[in-house]
């Protein structure tokens, strides 16, 4: 029996032909396209699609994840446009539905989500073989993750300054951290709007007295040494951890997400 390519927003897909034409609007989703040997079919990606950066610097730019070239999507005639609901805007996927034939809506949330990820491109594809490897490999990690026991920390995750934001903990990022027993704070839920899966929050807030760490990621925002310098020397953060984290180890689903694993378990061992 064929496995069934639903997509997130429940949308039953057809298998794709063999001359199907993808576009990927999503950095993470497009390395794995790759991952899955993809590579004649992607035709458009955005400029933020960096990796494998040997291959993807062959692949026409579309854009940026949310301000996309709707005329370059056009041109590049795509029977596929891959999105995420996090990543690109409503109105622009609603523009694109008008001459794209198949619209493919992701929206992982957690690590074990990324199952569901493979699962759905390989069978779109014709790359079940790939998509089951990925999951062999992705099944491994979680395991070795699940079989340490991790002492619990609240960490403060910031991925922008000024204003200065987080994450809630209904996002992939906090649910990452959640594998080494790290809680994100605040302790809320963001729900399905933008602004309070990623609030703003204020370095006099209350709410960090109980952060035992902070980690500053390396994206969206480019944090340094000197940042986490800067806030060593501040007294309201006294005796805290600061210390920088690769994004897009923690961030990147998708293919990526078997290497962030290993990476975020060497990282909490440390």
């Amino acid at each position: 029996m064929a496995t069934r390519a639903v997509d997130a927003a429940g949308v039953e897909h057809a298998k794709a032909e063999r001359g199907a034409r993808i576009v990927s609007l999503v950095p993470s989703l497009t390395e794995l396209l790759f991952a899955l040997k993809l590579d004649a079919q992607i035709v458009g990606r955005t400029g933020f699609c960096v990796h494998p950066s040997e291959k993807v610097r062959r692949v026409p730019k579309t854009g940026g994840t949310k301000a996309v070239k709707l005329d370059a999507v056009r041109a590049l005639q795509p029977t596929h446009v891959i999105v995420n609901i996090d990543e690109n805007e409503r109105d622009t996927v609603e523009q694109l539905r008008a001459f794209v034939p198949h619209i493919v809506v992701t929206h992982p949330l957690v690590p074990h989500d990324n199952f569901a990820l493979y699962t759905l491109l390989g069978a779109l594809f014709d790359r079940d073989d790939e998509a089951r490897a990925l999951s062999l490999a992705l099944r491994a990690q979680l395991d070795a993750a699940a079989a340490r026991a991790w002492p619990r920390q609240n960490v403060l995750y910031a991925i922008w300054r000024e204003p200065w934001m987080t994450v809630a903990r209904d996002t992939y990022i906090s649910a990452m951290l959640r594998l080494v027993n790290w809680h994100t704070l605040p302790d809320l839920l963001g729900g399905d709007t933008g602004a309070a899966r990623y609030p703003s929050f204020d370095l006099d807030a209350a709410w960090l007295a109980g952060a035992d760490r902070v980690l500053l990621s390396s994206e969206p925002y480019r944090f340094t040494k000197q940042h986490c310098d800067a806030l060593s020397q501040d007294a309201r953060f006294k005796g805290r951890r600061i210390e920088r984290i690769d994004g897009e180890m923690v961030s990147w689903y998708g293919s990526r997400a078997i290497d962030g694993i290993a990476y975020l378990v060497d990282y909490a061992s440390r």
